[in-house]
């Protein structure tokens, strides 16, 4: 269901329209037109699957601009969900002019709240106790309510709110609306929902489960500072025509743009400071190929509708399940195959592990590639399209024209190739060698024995320095082959395809404070 058939008020209509959403959520589309027509209501659904338009789109449209008393109350278990409730309903009532949304919680000067409230506020959305402090002070006069909504209701029992909850209802009116929202339905929600709501309607949205079967999903856990270089060996390694990166706020998506860029990608961005005929120029870039990958965030990615697009990278794990879903279906259309991959920093591999069992979907983990990883790839691909166009075309002309110079030449045919190979290569190769340059350092077969410049006396663990590389690298800490500590220095074994992007990646690094230098170890 869109927008139009939901919002009565044209100019909430537009609001919605420029914050881009154009398909209302499932939780959005039974709730609101419940709500509107001034029913009480129990809506049971996840955090972040639109609730605040659930109930502030028909909030807001009860609202009278010119009345200047207060004739709405949202109740929300913390200061951070108050601001950010407060943030979306001004939002929607952009364009409803004389509409005052203000935010009350604890921690902050209570009188400039109770200036605020002297000036004539409409809607208010706080937290309990600093609800009934200004009941209390006579600053919030409940008497002229007509909706209430209490969010987040199981988080705020949770948190011991229920006294004050009881307390602000009693406060009402007889005539008006409690709208309840809660991810969870326990016995006190029950309980008070059977108390102080008159025969609710209740709604309640089951989680969607993932439907792209024909979607690889992958996960990378990498460290914060590394993400950006991630991203673009994975861009390298699959180079996909068209790649869509989703990031979780306007900012990032700016600053990713601009990384990529300097890295020499088509990159452009999206999200929802940018005007429509901005938007409409990067889209029909990315349509027309002349951007290859295109970041955005979630609300300024609804609506885009590209068949081509053959990956999807998740820069920031989306804070909801359902998001992950609209994320990753955007590749894979139209019967053909795609890849997702996320990129996990830190406890975030839990909200992952939540996605994989709400979707009840497989996400495998897979290493960060190296250098050397990328260049392989990069040299089957070359490969790849040379057996392609020896297959499909007539190189007569080509071989007379080689065999001409090869004369008269001091090189073999097969010199010649790895030149051409050379060129279309062009650095990668040479980044491939960086683990035979290291030669003989005394390792393992198979591994590169380097030098750390700190010991025990700098009162530095063997864990501090394989943490450090591991964290630091991207690469997984069971690779690391022996390490021996000394007093001054630390010797330590890797793998010879991780030497180079283990000694690039620790010369910004420090451990326990200190710089610390890493080099390839001389052999004894």
């Amino acid at each position: 269901m869109n927008f139009e058939e939901l919002c009565l008020d044209t100019r909430i209509l537009r609001a919605v329209t420029e914050m881009g959403f154009e398909q209302a959520s499932p939780i959005q589309a039974q709730a609101i037109p419940v709500a509107i027509e001034g029913k009480d209501m129990i809506g049971q659904a996840q955090t972040g699957t639109g609730k605040t338009a659930a109930f502030g789109i028909p909030l807001l449209q009860r609202v009278d601009p010119h009345n200047k008393k207060l004739q709405a109350v949202v109740l929300c278990p913390t200061r951070e969900l108050a601001i950010q409730c407060a943030n979306e309903m001004r939002k929607f009532a952009k364009f409803m002019h004389g509409i005052k949304v203000l935010p009350i919680y604890g921690g902050q000067d209570i009188t400039k709240q109770i200036r605020s409230l002297k000036g004539g506020t409409q809607v208010v959305i706080g937290t309990p106790g600093r609800v009934i402090d200004h009941i209390r002070r006579h600053t919030l006069k409940m008497a002229t309510v007509g909706t209430i909504v209490l969010d987040e209701a199981d988080e705020m029992l949770n948190m011991g709110f229920r006294e004050d909850i009881e307390t602000v209802l009693q406060t009402l009116p007889e005539e008006h609306q409690t709208l309840l929202f809660s991810a969870t339905m326990p016995k006190p929600i029950m309980e008070i929902a059977k108390t102080y709501l008159k025969e609710p309607e209740i709604i309640k949205v089951v989680k969607k489960e993932l439907t792209v079967p024909k979607i690889e999903q992958y996960y990378y856990e990498v460290n914060p500072r590394k993400k950006a270089e991630v991203l673009s060996r994975l861009l390298d390694m699959y180079d996909p025509e068209l790649s869509l990166v989703f990031c979780n706020t306007k900012r990032k998506v700016d600053e990713l743009v601009e990384d990529l860029k300097g890295r020499g990608y088509f990159a452009a961005g999206l999200h929802g400071d940018l005007k429509q005929s901005q938007r409409d120029r990067v889209m029909n870039g990315f349509r027309n190929g002349r951007t290859d990958i295109l970041v955005a965030t979630d609300v300024a990615a609804r609506g885009i509708d590209v068949d081509d697009v053959e990956a999807v990278f998740n820069y920031d794990v989306p804070q909801d399940d359902e998001y992950y879903v609209h994320r990753i279906g955007r590749t894979g259309r139209a019967g053909r195959t795609g890849r997702a991959f996320t990129l996990v920093v830190g406890k975030e591999i839990y909200k992952l592990k939540d996605i994989q069992r709400y979707c009840k979907t497989k996400i495998k983990r897979q290493p960060i590639p190296s250098v050397n990883d990328i260049t392989d790839i990069k040299v089957e691909k070359v490969l790849e399209k040379i057996s392609g166009i020896i297959e499909q075309d007539n190189l007569g002309k080509m071989i007379d024209i080689l065999e001409e110079h090869l004369e008269d030449s001091d090189y073999s045919a097969i010199e010649v190739a790895a030149a051409l190979l050379s060129m279309e290569m062009g650095d990668a190769v040479l980044d491939n060698n960086s683990g035979e340059e290291f030669g003989d350092t005394g390792a393992e077969p198979g591994m590169v024995r380097l030098f750390v410049n700190i010991g025990k006396k700098d009162r530095v663990r063997i864990g501090d320095i394989l943490g450090a590389i591991a964290g630091e690298s991207g690469m997984q800490g069971n690779l690391v082959g022996a390490i021996d500590m000394y007093d001054k220095y630390t010797f330590v074994e890797v793998p010879r395809e991780y030497a180079a992007d283990v000694i690039e990646a620790m010369k910004h690094a420090k451990i326990k404070g200190r710089n610390v230098n890493v080099e390839p170890a001389n052999k004894k």
